[in-house]
């Protein structure tokens, strides 16, 4: 795994010393004597993680710390402070900052690796991404990376996995009021509870007597619904090995006992809020796919899932000599009730219409609104003589039972005409299958509209 870490102290020695270490990890090293220079490297070049000193003249560690974390193009960039400070306080402070944790002099080069490699892969997971959200959003991109949580953002739901009462107890006391926290004292029922509940953290005890707690930390990892779930180890301080063999696994970060409660509370914070950042990033790719093939009145797929989609099903017909068939359907005299009951009732007809029609198509049959009034089904595996008494079913149960519109629910009459084609035998093309269903439709329409017309040829 190789990396862009940009390391900031304003000694040389300790640049050097930092540098040396993170070469002979094969990562590439970028170096910053003050917080200004440092802040415009992080902006105008990929830096995967900052290590940052504190004590720098001018601007100090916390301050550049805070402005990384509060500008939108920089606040996903890990950040780890690293000073001679050994307080409490000031690790609560560089955490309040933003800062995804805080080592101190001398680094222990073991603890230090295995935190960077964790926080790479942490960013190269945030970098994917928003690389899926900006491309597939053409608007609101900036909105949704700009975003940051506030306090005022539901409360953070934590489970907490310890056997020792009077362990549980302590974190209880201290996390109470600023999270909702469930305790799991078995950490095989942990796993199910974890992968069950909209949980955003999990804190793992290291104190159990008879089960090794990295095996839970893999096994959360392992599972789909808690892959990104964090994941924070409680340890001893004689516990080491174990820390860095947790830090390999994926865990996202660790305290050594005595727990400090505001540290601990900072830590929990700060995890929380990546993890928030992230589903963000996930829901918003996930959507803009679905809003790129969904038609969002009816919530049929639109034109362009059919124009994707069609040439693979007419291709994979063709390579399996099977039938396919498909109708195109047009709303009779749709402008009538557009000028008559408005835009509203117009709209109301349509999501009506798209209803029906689902639930007089199967699932494998590809149902679309082709635009306007239009609406196209492909069926898979179906031949000429069978699609057309689909089509046939479909305009009974439009004529059958009046649309319902507005908000006081007026019945009005609304019928339909379809054309239905299928896939020859000889020489055929997905343009040619269309036409014949168009040609199909005109006949329909002209011929006196709600009814079905099949074009063999």
């Amino acid at each position: 795994m190789t990396a862009r870490i940009l390391v900031v102290d304003d000694i040389p020695a300790n640049v050097k010393l930092l540098e040396v270490r993170l070469l002979a990890e094969y990562f590439e090293v970028l170096t910053a004597t003050n917080g200004p220079d440092a802040i415009d490297t992080c902006e105008n070049g990929k830096v995967d993680v900052v290590l940052l000193d504190v004590m720098m003249p001018g601007m100090d560690g916390f301050e550049v710390c805070r402005r990384l974390k509060s500008d939108p193009v920089t606040s996903h960039i890990p950040v780890v402070m690293i000073t001679a400070l050994d307080q409490v306080a000031d690790r609560v402070r560089g955490l309040e900052a933003g800062a995804d944790d805080f080592l101190t002099k001398p680094v222990n080069d073991l603890q230090l690796m295995t935190r960077v490699k964790s926080l790479v892969r942490l960013k190269s997971l945030t970098d994917e991404l928003r690389l899926r959200a900006s491309t597939t959003r053409n608007i609101g991109i900036e909105e949704l990376l700009n975003r940051t949580f506030t306090p005022a953002d539901t409360t953070p739901k934590v489970l907490l996995v310890d056997e020792r009462k009077s362990s549980f107890e302590r974190i209880q006391k201290m996390l109470r009021g600023s999270v909702e926290l469930d305790v799991s004292t078995d950490p095989h029922t942990a796993v199910f509870q974890a992968a069950e509940a909209p949980y955003d953290c999990v804190i793992i005890s290291t104190g159990f007597d008879e089960f090794d707690p990295l095996r839970l930390c893999s096994q959360l990892r392992s599972l789909d619904r808690t892959r990104f779930l964090p994941i924070i180890l409680l340890a001893e301080a004689s516990e080491d090995q174990r820390i860095i063999r947790g830090l390999e696994l994926g865990i996202n970060d660790y305290l050594v006992r005595p727990v400090d409660p505001h540290e601990l509370t900072a830590r929990l914070r700060t995890q929380v809020r990546r993890k928030r950042y992230n589903d963000q990033l996930r829901a918003s790719v996930t959507q803009t796919i679905e809003m790129a093939v969904t038609d969002g009145l009816t919530g049929l797929h639109n034109r362009r899932y059919l124009d994707s989609h069609l040439q693979t099903l007419f291709e994979r017909a063709v390579a399996r000599r099977r039938p396919l068939s498909m109708m195109i359907t047009d709303l009779d005299r749709f402008k009538a009730i557009n000028d008559t009951h408005g835009h509203d009732g117009g709209d109301d007809v349509l999501r009506e219409f798209a209803q029906r029609l689902r639930k007089n198509v199967r699932g494998i049959d590809l149902a679309c609104r082709f635009g306007g009034e239009e609406f196209v089904v492909v069926m898979p595996d179906t031949d000429g003589f069978v699609a057309e008494k689909v089509a046939e079913r479909i305009r009974a149960e439009i004529a059958r039972e009046p649309f319902a519109i507005g908000h006081d629910g007026k019945a009005i009459e609304v019928t339909v005409s379809v054309g239905v084609s299928s896939l020859l035998k000889g020489p055929d093309t997905v343009e040619a299958m269309m036409k014949r269903a168009d040609l199909a439709l005109y006949e329909a329409k002209s011929g006196g509209r709600n009814r079905v017309v099949a074009k063999a040829a």
